[in-house]
């Protein structure tokens, strides 16, 4: 699945789709404790976290993640926002919790 199908789906909402949507989702990674999903998630991954900080883009441009997930309708910091831009990472936003988000990426194979 591509960035850009999940961004189709009418729970989710690109807060930047300014860059690129074309990255393929290889996997789900939910996290919010950042020196963990550092050690522990992959590239291509999915990432759930309610971090909302600017912190969350380079843990995701390091592991270059396919995007971030922000869940529960939570807001993310301008800053975040302004260096995802940079960096080329999408954010998603939704108002589905953790669960709900990981259950959404499973039916859709991921």
């Amino acid at each position: 699945m591509k960035v850009s199908d999940l961004c189709k789906k009418d729970e989710f909402t690109c807060l930047n789709p300014e860059v690129g949507l074309d990255g393929e989702i290889l996997n789900g990674y939910a996290g919010d404790l950042l020196s963990w999903v550092m050690a522990n998630a992959k590239a291509g991954s999915a990432w759930v976290t309610i971090q909302t900080h600017v912190n969350i883009v380079a843990v995701a441009t390091l592991l270059e993640m396919a995007c971030i997930i922000i869940p529960e309708g939570a807001e993310i910091e301008e800053s975040a926002l302004e260096r995802a831009i940079l960096e080329d990472v999408p954010i998603i936003a939704t108002k589905l919790n953790a669960y709900e988000v990981c259950r959404v990426l499973a039916k859709a194979g991921i």
